[in-house]
């Protein structure tokens, strides 16, 4: 990727306060992009977003909800952006199941408000908007999932996002935008604190000195460090501003194969970085359904982005130890984290 690509470039990143959004608020903003962040007044895994200050860095820090359409209309007015990230979303499966009317307005109308801004809005050039791997119909076939599996959803969480897809290819087809979605995978690295995610429990556990308790050990999940989906999210916006219309489309970005392992597995690799800890396996006997296993095909990325995963599992897990346990300062440890990526 050309690095000048978004230096001085107005950029709007819905869900710039959640883990994955300040990530790529960092990234964006140490290369000289102009950042618009639009996130909800308050949220639950905003540590990353806090610790690097990045509400402090960037160009605004606006805080509204993505499904007040007239609020959106007015964000988009007053920065004239010229691409848009749209991270903001439910994104926990069980949260889905207590709360799925939240879920689908989020996941679906916010989404669509996002998109109708974006076609009235002469100034936005392109629009990279971010799903989940977990919007296709998952027949438990253990077979990786390519861009054109069908779609569908068990749960709230997974079928919001398939609804998403389909608003989004509408989108693209129905007026002509230059709309890329992306659908990564499991996506791990230090900051996050999102509950019923299993890096997160490890660290909180490990924390307090108690035994790592996973209960679903069998399932398999194609984990990656959140840099690397971000840097498919960055190239795909690259092109698009290039005008290459052929890159929007659907885009899966996850590791290759030998990373996608059992969560017990991934367990002990944050034991092993970690220097100590036990896991113990338990059973929720009202646990709710979820997939047991999930990989990606990732051919597509690869041969024509071109994109690939630079780090395997082992390494994702030393470094997102490495970030939770740092004490220095938060910004410049993501940031030296992403220049040992791009170095890799």
């Amino acid at each position: 990727m050309n690095m000048d690509a978004y230096k001085n470039t107005k950029v709007l990143i819905t869900g710039h306060t959640g883990f994955k959004g300040a990530w790529l608020s960092a990234w964006l903003h140490s290369i000289g992009a102009q950042i618009t962040g639009f996130s909800l007044p308050a949220h639950d895994n905003d540590h990353v977003y806090q610790q690097t200050r990045i509400g402090e860095r960037i160009y605004a820090d606006e805080k509204g909800d993505i499904n007040d359409l007239e609020q959106l209309k007015s964000v988009f007015a007053k920065h004239q952006p010229t691409i848009v990230f749209h991270l903001a979303a439910q994104a926990i499966v069980l949260d889905s199941y207590e709360k799925p009317v939240d879920t689908f307005m989020t996941n679906v109308i916010g989404t669509t408000n996002v998109l109708e801004c974006m076609r009235q809005t002469p100034s936005v050039k392109a629009g990279i908007i971010i799903t989940t791997d977990k919007c296709y119909r998952n027949k438990e076939e253990k077979k990786p999932f390519t861009e054109n599996e069908p779609l569908g959803g068990h749960d709230p969480y997974s079928a919001s996002k398939a609804c998403a897809e389909l608003v989004i290819d509408s989108y693209r087809k129905s007026f002509s935008q230059n709309l890329a979605s992306a659908r990564a995978g499991n996506v791990i690295g230090g900051g996050d604190y999102a509950k019923f995610r299993l890096l997160p429990d490890c660290i909180r556990s490990l924390s307090k000195n108690e035994d790592i308790l996973v209960r679903n050990p069998h399932s398999v999940r194609p984990w990656q460090h959140v840099i690397e989906p971000l840097y498919g999210y960055l190239l795909l916006g690259e092109r698009l501003l290039q005008g290459k219309t052929e890159f929007a489309d659907a885009w899966n970005f996850g590791p290759d194969l030998a990373s996608c392992i059992t969560a017990h597995d991934l367990a002990t690799h944050v034991i092993s970085s970690w220097g100590s800890g036990k896991v113990t396996h338990g059973k929720d006997t009202k646990a709710l359904h979820e997939a047991k296993t999930l990989t990606l095909d990732t051919t597509k990325a690869k041969a024509h982005l071109p994109w690939k995963p630079k780090w395997d599992v082992q390494t994702a897990v030393k470094k997102s130890v490495a970030w939770y346990k740092g004490t220095d300062d938060a910004y410049g440890r993501t940031l030296r984290q992403i220049r040992e990526w791009e170095r890799a």
